[in-house]
């Protein structure tokens, strides 16, 4: 049996569960070489098991504390236990999450399957991204539309970014550098900083886009350290008349994402131009981003009955001009600051 063939998962459940669980990140792990595709897309369904388990709002937060530190052990430690999910399978609201859920040893079992060294690298990620996922139940475990908790400061936020995306990008850098491109000349030091800054700029995209959803959650990822100068309180964030005394805030959040989108783009041009089809999955994250927050510059960002979100035809648009401008370094190049400006 060669090496491929015993790390990979059986390809057509694997696609299949990804694909439920998934429609933007399947499409990134379809371009991918063969050759990462097996340990991306297994850290992913563990990632996204363990986000629909503290996610479930129909469960108790002990309950959903208990399932998640119960997966946890399952990914960190060599402990064989199974996992019952079943229950918390049954209260998810759609039939992917669901269906991930129940599946969890199947998925368990193809990440056994991978090299020990990936495994290392799974468990690292993983990690991160479930202490984060902890720090939030803890943290929102008493909120609620009428009772909103809000992170403290800046640092609580950049933290928060980090563990739950930023790693990500350390975990994507290190699997492609291992796997694909082990000899090039690169600085790894700035390709893992950049890789880093992409991670926390796609999870404030989705932070500055799920603001009025969260709200009314009760959570608030916008600090109270900067909340209180600009003169509001979480709670009168629910009110979409407080726009404009919220903007120029916001506006502040939304450029910071930008800059780290901007470090994601210069981190997919540092990746060796021979590694196309892993600058073109960076590519398509780091476009849908950028459009997504040229969106949310326009119209009133604490309505929650509009919520932002790129068009299936915009995609397409996207990831056909990639292809098309991928042998054209300066039409390549310029993508970025194309997508800013909202033009073909």
């Amino acid at each position: 049996m060669s090496a491929a063939t015993q790390h990979a998962p059986a390809t057509a459940s694997f696609g299949a569960l990804l694909k439920e669980v998934s429609r933007s990140f399947y499409l990134t792990l379809r371009v991918l070489p063969g050759k990462v595709r097996p340990q991306i897309g297994v850290a992913y369904l563990l990632a996204r098991a363990t986000d629909t388990i503290a996610d479930t709002q129909l469960v108790a937060i002990d309950r959903r504390l208990d399932a998640l530190r119960d997966l946890q052990r399952r990914i960190l430690s060599p402990d064989p236990t199974p996992v019952d999910l079943v229950g918390l399978a049954r209260q998810q609201g759609t039939t992917g999450e669901g269906r991930l859920l129940e599946q969890i040893e199947t998925v368990l079992g193809w990440f056994a399957r991978l090299a020990p060294e990936d495994q290392l690298r799974v468990r690292e990620v993983l990690g991160f991204i479930t202490s984060g996922q902890e720090l939030d139940l803890k943290r929102f475990a008493n909120a609620s539309e009428g009772r909103i908790t809000a992170l403290m400061t800046d640092h609580d936020l950049e933290d928060y970014t980090y563990r739950v995306a930023g790693c990500v990008g350390e975990f994507w850098t290190k699997t492609c550098r291992a796997h694909l491109f082990p000899k090039a000349r690169l600085d790894d030091g700035q390709l893992l900083k950049r890789g880093v800054r992409f991670g926390q700029g796609l999870q404030l995209v989705n932070i500055l886009r799920d603001l009025p959803a969260d709200l009314r959650l009760g959570r608030c990822y916008v600090p109270l350290a900067r909340l209180k100068p600009a003169g509001l309180r979480p709670a009168e964030l629910l009110d979409a008349a407080n726009e404009p005394r919220f903007r120029a805030l916001y506006r502040g959040y939304l450029d910071q994402a930008e800059g780290h989108l901007a470090a994601g783009w210069d981190y997919t041009n540092m990746l060796p131009w021979s590694a196309a089809r892993v600058r073109l999955a960076c590519a398509w994250a780091i476009l849908i981003g950028v459009r997504t927050l040229a969106e949310l510059r326009v119209g009133n960002v604490l309505d929650a009955t509009r919520r932002i979100k790129v068009s299936r035809a915009e995609v397409r648009r996207l990831v056909l001009g990639s292809l098309v401008y991928y042998p054209w370094r300066s039409r390549w190049s310029g993508q970025f600051d194309q997508c800013k400006r909202g033009g073909d």
